[in-house]
């Protein structure tokens, strides 16, 4: 179920790829950048999250939610 933010940026393009921390957050950044795309990172927020996010609500402050588009031209 999609919150209010991510509402916003879907209407804007953006498309939820996933959530994530380092080290794995700057590879996959680095990675869609090569791969022609737009990337924005949210905050995590354990509260708008579903399914088992237990061990990253402990520390909710390490993660980043990943949003692509594509580069306009």
């Amino acid at each position: 179920m999609a919150n209010k933010r991510q509402q916003e940026l879907e209407a804007q393009g953006w498309t939820r790829q996933n959530v994530i921390d380092e080290p794995r957050l700057s590879e996959l950044v680095e990675m869609y950048q090569e791969l022609d795309f737009e990337v924005h990172l949210e905050p995590f927020d354990p509260a708008e999250e579903e399914g088992c996010i237990i061990c990253m609500a402990q520390e909710p402050e390490r993660y980043r939610v990943i949003y692509t588009r594509p580069k306009e031209e």
